[in-house]
């Protein structure tokens, strides 16, 4: 009989099976991996293998082995095993004392992001937490793979070490875990930096320039690299798809997956954001793949891994994915300011700045963050956004304590020193101290207040000692508090602000708005309708609600405003300007 717990009658650290796995695509067009995980040397009645139900980088149980179907394992002579699935991600095989067990199944995989798998006549991509098993007590065994490609001409792309042809080996299911692989006919450019290989990999056609780009990106890890005081790999793949229309990045220690759409790379404010998503995920080969929170330290690849400081892993790293471009020279001070501005108005436009804390933010992105709904711009607050916008206060308040002798870079370099080079998880107490020691100053009231706190950001008392203020632009039309999409031939209401005169009056997200004071409103046409109307005037808005006709009136509020800028004060002193200058880089 099969048990339903985990085996424990061998001792994993006198004892250590072999696990290779061989991974075929004989029609990529059906979507279907084939894959087949060969466990040799096997001393047990039971054998446990496991799905992983996340992976790293991306905060979400996405439960992986709904796309497993069609497994079977078997021994060493053929003889068909007993299997039995005990929960969702864990199978248990009665191995009949077979010390070779060879378990085959398939993996779905046509899903294009960055943290699953696709396949299809073009190209194979897989994240080796989506597709591959590991065996429970043995997670740090090596692990080889051999790809088996539909054709030829396809090549494989991965940052795991080849031991022989499409054959490679991982230290240990982490590692495995941590290599992407691309399979296909990519476009490979090399280049180097700092005297090391580098490689840009790209799937798919677009408008992209790989020449140019890799010349801003060569910026891009140089600026990076002096931060740290050089590079921790020996080799670097940037592995970009193209896609029609979606965006992603995830990072690995010696590489990362880029997802941008094909034809966004052309023109300034395209090729900006690319480099922007660029030196994002560079930056956390140090920042989150190296220095990460305790409770990452050590993966569990079965259930959430919560921390509180996610706000530093990827808030951080957002505030650096707009400093490096500018170091880099990729756009100039004006450019900054303006990207800048766009994240402060996301920030200040979401009304869940003052509901959701910065730390819990970072706790629940399990269920929230990954989990958008109609309600979550009224009750959520991105550990990205809100993370940046708090990195920015700190860089900014170091740099005026300090005269400009020290920024938030001492404070990463700081933590790379004492957690990133050795691998030793930090806490959240941990970081407090570090970057209160840089600072030269105690952060409680600035932690309580701003990370476990919802107070408002005062952005302004940060910026003054650099010249600059932050100003609201003023809205030309009275506040409704509805967002609008046409959908389908319908104006369908996304979403309603908390507290709006429309949330008031009982409109709801999912609602068809039909009409304002009787005449057809269309999504495109709502703003310019509203300028006529002024605050405080009573309008009748028409629409559809579960399926029935509604009317109701709504007294139109004070302009709020949707957009603020960062601009320089008049005649800023010589310590502003020189301020600014070691912050931003230019006048």
């Amino acid at each position: 009989m099969i048990q339903t717990t985990i085996a424990t009658t061998i001792d994993s650290q006198a004892y250590a099976p072999k696990l290779a796995y061989r991974i075929a695509m004989s029609q990529p067009q059906t979507h279907l991996f084939e894959v087949t995980l060969i466990v040799s040397h096997w001393d047990g009645e039971i054998l446990d293998i496991k799905m992983p139900v996340w992976t790293p980088g991306s905060y979400l149980v996405r439960e992986y082995a709904k796309q497993i179907q069609n497994l079977v394992a078997v021994s060493a002579t053929g003889r068909k095993l007993g299997v039995r699935k005990v929960a969702k991600n864990h199978w248990q095989i009665q191995t009949n004392d077979s010390s070779k067990i060879s378990i085959s199944y398939q993996v779905f995989a046509n899903e294009l992001t960055v943290r699953t798998n696709h396949l299809d006549a073009t190209h194979g991509y897989f994240n080796p937490a989506a597709l591959c098993f590991y065996v429970p007590e043995f997670e740090n065994c090596p692990i080889e793979l051999r790809i088996i490609p539909p054709n030829p001409d396809w090549q494989v792309t991965t940052p795991l070490p080849q031991i022989g042809h499409q054959t490679f080996l991982a230290d240990d299911f982490d590692t495995l875990v941590d290599s992407p692989f691309e399979i296909g006919t990519q476009r490979i450019y090399d280049f180097t930096v700092l005297d090391i290989p580098h490689q840009l990999v790209v799937w798919g056609e677009g408008n992209l320039a790989p020449h140019s780009a890799i010349e801003d990106i060569k910026k891009i890890v140089e600026v990076e690299a002096n931060i740290f005081g050089g590079l921790p790999y020996e080799k670097y793949i940037f592995l970009l798809h193209l896609s029609p229309a979606s965006g992603g990045g995830l990072e690995h220690k010696n590489c990362c997956s880029l997802l941008y759409p094909r034809f966004n790379f052309q023109g300034a404010e395209k090729h900006n954001r690319f480099m922007q998503l660029v030196a994002h995920e560079f930056f956390h080969l140090w920042n989150v793949k190296r220095i990460r929170p305790a409770a990452l330290e050590k993966f569990d690849y079965d259930r959430e891994n919560y921390t509180p400081s996610l706000w530093f892993s990827e808030g951080t790293t957002s505030y650096y994915d707009l400093v490096i471009p500018r170091r880099a020279g990729v756009y100039d001070d004006r450019e900054f300011l303006a990207e800048l501005s766009k994240e402060i108005t996301r920030f200040l436009t979401t009304p869940g700045r003052l509901v959701q804390p910065l730390s819990e933010s970072s706790f629940d992105a399990w269920i929230k963050l990954y989990r958008p709904d109609a309600n979550s711009s009224n009750s959520q607050m991105s550990y990205y956004l809100k993370g940046e916008m708090v990195t920015l206060l700190l860089d900014l308040l170091i740099r005026d304590r300090t005269q400009g002798a020290k920024s938030f870079d001492d404070v990463l370099v700081t933590m790379w020193e004492q957690f990133g080079k050795a691998e030793i998880g930090f806490t959240e107490i941990q970081l407090k101290q570090i970057i209160e020691s840089i600072a030269d100053r105690d952060l409680t009231e600035f932690y309580d207040r701003y990370i476990h706190g919802i107070e408002e950001l005062p952005f302004n008392e940060y910026l003054a000692p650099f010249g600059i203020e932050l100003q609201p632009v003023e809205a030309s039309m009275p506040y409704l508090g509805i967002n609008v999409k046409t959908e389908h031939g319908k104006e369908a209401i996304k979403s309603v602000a908390a507290h709006s005169p429309a949330q008031l009056a009982g409109i709801d997200p999912g609602d068809e708005l039909l009409a304002i004071d009787g005449y057809k409103i269309t999504a495109d046409k709502l703003n310019d309708r509203l300028k006529s109307y002024q605050p405080g005037q009573e309008i009748s808005v028409s629409f559809f609600h579960a399926d029935r006709l509604m009317s109701v009136s709504i007294v139109l509020a004070t302009p709020q405003p949707q957009q603020y800028q960062l601009r320089s004060i008049e005649q800023p002193d010589k310590r502003q300007h020189q301020l600014f200058k070691a912050w931003a880089g230019g006048d």
